[in-house]
């Protein structure tokens, strides 16, 4: 979560920008946590006049800039934003799916646990929370599959004894 004051600096000092984005272009869907933000409008030359200012406004009064990964495009791409990717389906439904890099992170993540559980670095308590936290991230996106696929295989085995020990993760059935 980073430095309780980071937060503060991001909410007060870019409460400039969401005014303008707000107030002066009246965008009726945005998001904004911390730098990342999000403008949704049906009018791309409305989404680049806004960039536009919204850019020279942070460069000229706050000395900002703003990074490669801002673009405008159509939201039917999906949109990665806070560890999700977002997509609208055709009936106007919304999916969130965890970003690929952050699949990947995770499944680095569990071998780690498996191999420091086996050599006796981390114990199963250790463990069960670290996954706890993950179950916790994971609720907020359509990830049965995901979780189905990863907890299926994960299993922890103690190096001397050769006895294994499965983690009840959270199992798609009571997800």
């Amino acid at each position: 979560m980073g430095n309780q004051s980071s937060r503060w600096f991001a909410l007060y000092y870019l409460n400039q920008i969401d005014r303008i984005i707000k107030e002066k272009y009246k965008i009726k869907y945005y998001t904004r946590y911390m730098d990342d933000l999000i403008l949704l409008h049906e009018d791309k030359e409305h989404l680049k006049a806004c960039l536009a200012e919204i850019r020279a406004f942070a460069q000229d009064r706050l000395k900002l800039e703003f990074n490669e990964k801002t673009q405008i495009f159509p939201v039917s791409e999906g949109v990665d934003y806070l560890g999700w990717r977002f997509y609208l389906t055709d009936t106007g439904k919304v999916i969130r799916r965890l970003r690929t890099s952050n699949k990947r992170r995770f499944k680095r993540r569990l071998k780690a646990f498996q191999e420091k559980y086996r050599s006796g670095e981390m114990d199963y308590d250790a463990i069960k929370r670290s996954l706890a936290s993950y179950n916790g991230h994971l609720k907020h996106g359509h990830t049965w599959k995901l979780k189905t696929k990863i907890y299926g295989s994960f299993v922890l085995t103690k190096a001397p004894k050769g006895e294994a020990t499965a983690i009840p993760g959270e199992t798609p059935e009571n997800a």
